[in-house]
């Protein structure tokens, strides 16, 4: 497949991303109401402009996906924010507007539901 066709059947690896939220929708954060939280990105990021894709726009800097686990099942609902290296526990559809506005608009992760922040020189260089 040569770069035209790929770009034309997977668009997002051209897309303006900055960031990748993963939401644990396995079976352990399901049972605490993950898909709810899911959901609650999708609309919350789509509404202020920032959702790449079907759901938000072909425009948006952020990506929203599912994800089997992120290490913090009896935690959860957990959302692990890339390349952020950020894990959230415990998050409530009512948190994802302050992680929104927080986190992704104004770059600082909320504390109160903070699990883990990796130190920046732990994270892996942009590759260019």
């Amino acid at each position: 497949m040569d770069r035209a066709e790929l770009i034309d059947k997977a668009p997002v690896v051209v897309a303006p991303l900055k960031r990748h939220v993963f939401v644990c929708t396995g079976k352990s954060c399901s049972s605490f109401g993950s898909e709810a939280v899911l959901e609650t990105f999708w609309g919350v990021l789509a509404q202020k402009g920032l959702l790449y894709g079907k759901r938000g726009s072909w425009e948006g800097s952020v990506i929203v996906t599912t994800c089997g686990s992120v290490g913090l099942c009896q935690v959860g609902p957990a959302v692990l924010i890339y390349p952020d290296g950020v894990w959230y526990y415990g998050v409530q559809p009512q948190d994802v507007e302050e992680i929104a506005e927080k986190h992704l608009i104004g770059n600082k992760p909320v504390e109160r539901l903070l699990a883990r922040h990796l130190p920046e020189d732990q994270l892996l260089p942009a590759l260019h």
